[in-house]
């Protein structure tokens, strides 16, 4: 994962944050990983298979 640049904070007149001004990259990660938990989210119910068990099945299948 690549160092992006610490995000920047504009505060009020009260120097409480109210805004943050982020790297691209910073928001392009903070997206991607919005993402994965939706995913995540979305498929929590679904039938687990252990990963010995999908290996075998991998290799059945030539993969």
């Amino acid at each position: 994962m690549a160092r992006v640049a610490e995000p920047e904070f504009i505060i009020d007149s009260r120097g409480r944050k109210r805004k943050v001004v982020l790297a691209v990259e910073a928001y392009e990660e903070l997206l991607e990983d919005l993402h994965d938990l939706s995913v995540a989210l979305a498929r929590r119910d679904e039938l687990l298979i252990p990963w010995e068990e999908l290996k075998r099945e991998l290799k059945a299948d030539g993969v």
